[in-house]
């Protein structure tokens, strides 16, 4: 569970401290609020059907928690909760808010050096999640950046090339990340410590158990800082995370908190390289990165909601631990057929996990997702084995670039693994919506028989178009079907010089698909599957 930190709870031997008054942004920080950005998440005329409905009893180890309900939503001794479930999530017109429960834990000592005793696993490989741009910026001559620490306004920052020489900000960032990556468990720790000692009221914006949060915050932030001299990719990796963190309720005024603690952080755990030079690269560096997502919340912010509510109409379980999971969203939910979304359930408020579309665009509006309940994963089992129809969900914004190139004639060679098999499902619907006779050839899978859970459906598809030809694979145990290593069944039929490949399923497969496909002579910029990061929070991941 969370340690609780920032927890003021008197423990034996212990003297409590007067709590600190919230630190100032600094000035320096000032340009990030020059935005037009609100962060609103005001819908008016909006009801809140986020909460459970009424069900007939209770599975057994399911009784919900003693607690006092709101007049407006009082607790049902009929109703369904997952274990560990809190008060649901306020609707879209109210931000998080709620209080944590503080739990008995040590408060970091910036004079002592001492840490909470809970710290999460090493970060380790800072700077490998950002995504390969589409194409590099092109861009004028390198410019020196300002010798004073203010940053400069984002109009005036200079635009680089992919692989150009390093920038002096970023030779300094890069030795301080350097220093850092040894210990960069405790930075991490101490970094989120600092933030909500600070600034408690931040602390109802994030989950309550922080081991997967702590990681992915912080390696977001010295990402984008690694890779500060590249324009093009640092806009679109940073503009997808800030129309993402609307969802979270981020506001503009939360970055220079954000900021001072990570410097904070960094000054503390980089002693050798820290000096007055780079902590004004940071600033530089992190005002660009914090106004980039600022300006991409807001413009965002006037055509999308922050997220969208999604009654649960189907739940379908295919074997004891995948369900296809269809939800109706209270607002038309506009994406393309492969990308991805967030979801949020009510049993585990403020926890969200990716999850890919199922099918194309439908005409009903409907939503299906493959869910595989993965071991100690609080949301996938809770959509596997406690959604019922009825139940309402959250749903983030659309991400994902692993959509069909319409512009072109080329065939699609489609590998899709365990769950996986979604969004494959969903790129031969689309091929078949627009008509053109492209060849697609599926690869499907799965370690034994059983485990194709969706087979009936793609060879119901491959009798439905003569273009598509779909291939299931099994790796272990005896089997009618192919039998060895997906990679390897796909190398023996090809090569594939005339198409474009897609890759969805677990981590693994999708290296190692990415290294067979470039092996059997595929170009690299016709491979397209989402990053490996994301996939480890997606249906074919953990959560």
């Amino acid at each position: 569970m969370d340690p609780g930190y920032g927890s003021r709870l008197e423990r034996p031997g212990h003297q409590p401290q007067p709590e600190p008054p919230p630190a100032a942004p600094s000035s320096r920080w000032a340009p990030l609020y020059q935005s037009g950005y609100a962060g609103r998440t005001e819908q008016p005329d909006r009801q809140d059907p986020y909460a459970p409905p009424e069900r007939s009893a209770p599975p057994e180890g399911l009784a919900p928690p003693e607690r006092s309900a709101p007049p407006d939503r009082q607790a049902r001794s009929d109703q369904q909760v997952h274990p560990g479930q809190q008060d649901p999530p306020p609707s879209r017109g109210r931000r998080h808010r709620r209080p944590v429960e503080p739990q008995p834990e040590p408060l970091p000592d910036p004079a002592a050096g001492r840490l909470p005793a809970s710290s999460p696993a090493p970060v380790t490989g800072w700077g490998a999640s950002i995504p390969a741009s589409s194409a590099a910026a092109s861009a004028p001559a390198d410019a020196q950046p300002p010798a004073s620490g203010m940053p400069p306004a984002r109009d005036q920052l200079p635009v680089r090339r992919a692989g150009s020489a390093p920038s002096p900000d970023t030779l300094l960032i890069r030795r301080t990340l350097a220093e850092i990556e040894p210990v960069a468990d405790k930075a991490t720790s101490y970094f989120y410590a600092l933030l909500f000692i600070r600034h408690p009221d931040l602390r109802s914006l994030f989950p309550v158990a922080m081991d997967t949060q702590r990681d992915r915050l912080f390696k977001a932030l010295l990402t984008a800082a690694e890779h500060a001299d590249d324009t093009a990719t640092l806009t679109e990796y940073l503009s997808h995370l800030g129309r993402g963190h609307r969802k979270y309720g981020t506001l503009p005024e939360h970055y220079p908190a954000v900021g001072e603690c990570l410097i904070a952080a960094l000054t503390r755990f980089a002693p050798d390289t820290w000096s007055e030079a780079t902590e004004a690269a940071w600033v530089r560096v992190y005002t660009t990165v914090s106004q980039i997502m600022i300006d991409a919340a807001a413009e965002d912010e006037q055509s999308s909601p922050a997220w969208w509510q999604a009654e649960v109409v189907g739940h379908e379980l295919r074997t004891r631990d995948i369900a296809v999971v269809t939800v109706r969203p209270e607002e038309p939910y506009p994406f393309l057929a492969g990308q991805y979304t967030s979801l949020e359930t009510p049993w585990w408020p403020r926890i969200w996990r990716n999850y890919s579309f199922s099918s194309a665009p439908r005409s009903d509006g409907l939503l299906s997702f493959h869910v595989k309940a993965v071991p100690a994963g609080w949301v996938s089992n809770a959509l596997v084995h406690h959604a019922r129809p009825g139940d309402v969900l959250r749903l983030g914004p659309p991400a994902g670039s692993m959509i069909v190139d319409h512009t072109t004639d080329n065939g699609l060679l489609c590998l899709g693994g365990g769950t996986g098999i979604a969004p494959i499902k969903a790129l031969v619907e689309d091929v078949a919506e627009h008509g053109r006779r492209r060849p697609v050839e599926v690869f499907y899978g799965a370690r034994h028989d059983d485990d194709l859970y969706d087979i009936d459906t793609m060879l119901g598809l491959q009798r439905s178009h003569p273009w598509l030809s779909v291939r299931p694979v099994v790796s272990d145990g005896p089997t009618r079907r192919l039998s060895g290593q997906l990679t390897h069944i796909v190398r023996e039929y090809g090569p594939w010089p005339a198409y474009d490949a897609y890759l969805s399923g677990p981590p693994g497969m999708i290296r190692s698909g990415v290294d067979t496909l470039v092996g059997i002579g595929i170009p690299s910029h016709r491979i397209r599957h989402d990053g490996i990061d994301e996939l480890t929070t997606s249906s074919t991941g953990r959560g």
